[in-house]
């Protein structure tokens, strides 16, 4: 995922704007991290340098 795509994402519960926390990176791209609400606090995973922006009760494993 890249960086500036934050920007353009929210939280698919509330709306509100999502954090980037990196955990892996390679050049402008994070592969390894999760987006945090600004509001209700639900973490999205992102692995493999992909966003996990499903609700959690559809999450894979939940």
């Amino acid at each position: 995922m890249r960086k500036d795509l934050v920007d353009i994402l929210a939280c698919p519960l509330d709306k509100a704007p999502l954090q980037l926390t990196v955990e892996e990176q390679v050049g402008d791209e994070v592969v390894k991290g999760y987006l945090s609400c600004t509001q209700c606090g639900e973490r999205y995973p992102i692995e493999d340098s992909i966003p996990n922006l499903l609700p959690p009760h559809m999450r894979k494993g939940n």
